[in-house]
């Protein structure tokens, strides 16, 4: 199976996740042992925006590698071009709300740099979202289907003719 250049942006939106979910998990641990209350909404969102973007990599990636014959339905195509729209919103409000949130505060130390770095990360990870999901539309509405990274074979007819 050929590799095309959405596999490598899927593994750089899989490493993002990974990293803000564990910077984020980083600064909730520290804001309900230090504060000894619940952390911050933003920040609990910037946690399950990292898990909900696992549970989708896995759905976008298995589905057309093991499923393919899923895809061959409108509804299925839409249904995948929705759940990465979903996915980029997700990553768009989480760090949207996440540098509102600290650009309130006055913030030093250690967990004010994981938090803006995990802020920085997540605006990263959306624009990896966002170039995935704009291809996406792209295929869905030059082409009618959206591949997903798997390369569409063009079969050419050859027109077969009687020989001398």
């Amino acid at each position: 199976m050929a590799i095309s250049w959405i596999h490598p942006v899927r593994g750089v939106q899989a490493l993002l996740s990974v990293v803000v979910l564990g910077l984020m998990a980083y600064v909730s641990s520290w804001w309900s042992s230090h504060w000894r209350q619940l952390s911050p909404s933003e920040v609990n969102f910037m946690i399950f925006a990292p898990a909900w973007s696992i549970l989708a990599l896995t759905a976008l990636l298995v589905i057309p590698m093991k499923f393919s014959h899923l895809l061959a339905s409108p509804a299925a195509r839409y249904g995948m071009l929705g759940l990465e729209a979903l996915t980029m919103l997700f990553w768009f409000g989480g760090f949207i709300a996440m540098a509102v949130f600290l650009s309130d505060r006055i913030c030093f130390g250690t967990v004010c740099d994981v938090a803006r770095a995990g802020t920085v990360i997540s605006a990263f990870n959306w624009v990896a979202w966002t170039v995935t999901f704009v291809f996406g539309v792209i295929g869905v509405v030059k082409g009618g289907a959206m591949s997903f990274g798997k390369k569409r074979t063009v079969t050419k007819e050859v027109d077969m003719h009687q020989g001398v």
